[in-house]
């Protein structure tokens, strides 16, 4: 496959993405009213599995020559997770929601490092091996 196609694999898998994550945002704003009206947990709630299932859908349709540099993206944005879920869990007035907190932040940490790990070993492959 040549660089072009899979450029062109790229980019339409991001256009599917922005497709998705404003199909995304639309059902959101259509459910806030009665979301936040009935309760903010509700509404945190339903955005969390919007957001699952558009990750699924993104994840899933991507080509597996573009996987080690979505990777590298991917950990950027665990790390913005975990900066978000310290912000949360040191703001929560709650025990168990520090609970989920950290948990949170332990999950997201160990999807930094593995993603890394993974990275590395996958442009490893590409490097040309020393004789020697």
């Amino acid at each position: 496959m040549n660089p072009t196609d899979l450029a062109n694999q790229a980019t339409a898998t991001a256009n599917r993405a922005l497709e998705l994550a404003e199909a995304a945002r639309r059902a959101a704003e259509a459910v806030a009213p009665v979301a936040q009206a009935a309760e903010p947990f509700l509404y945190l709630l339903t955005i969390f599995l919007m957001a699952c299932f558009v990750g699924y859908y993104v994840v899933w349709n991507v080509t597996p020559a573009l996987h080690s540099p979505l990777m590298g993206v991917t950990n950027a944005i665990s790390s913005v997770i975990v900066v978000g879920a310290i912000l949360a869990a040191g703001t929560a007035d709650n025990t168990l929601a520090r609970i989920f907190g950290f948990i949170a932040v332990t999950l997201a940490a160990v999807n930094i490092f593995g993603g890394f790990l993974v990275t590395r070993r996958m442009l490893a492959m590409f490097q040309s091996k020393k004789r020697g």
